[in-house]
């Protein structure tokens, strides 16, 4: 979730804009977004390949249905949240 969460949170911010007090702009946050998921993908990809080999699914329907799991309760939450 905190990687989903991140992409939004830096998406949200680029649109708004900086705060009037913050002088440091994006440059920071876009580097530690790209280095966490960075990493989270290259795990997330560890973790299924080999279960999408032992699935009895077809490689396309496990991909679509493994990446649906994925965004699906970040996305609920930052959809529905106050």
């Amino acid at each position: 979730m905190v990687p989903i969460w991140l992409l939004w949170f830096l998406a949200s911010n680029w649109v708004t804009g900086p705060e009037p007090e913050e002088n440091d702009g994006m440059g920071l946050w876009v580097v530690i977004v790209a280095i966490v998921v960075g990493l989270y993908a290259l795990l997330w990809s560890a973790v299924n390949r080999p279960l999408a080999q032992r699935s009895s699914l077809t490689p396309r329907t496990y991909w679509l249905l493994s990446v649906l799991a994925t965004f699906l309760p970040s996305t609920a939450l930052i959809i529905y949240s106050p």
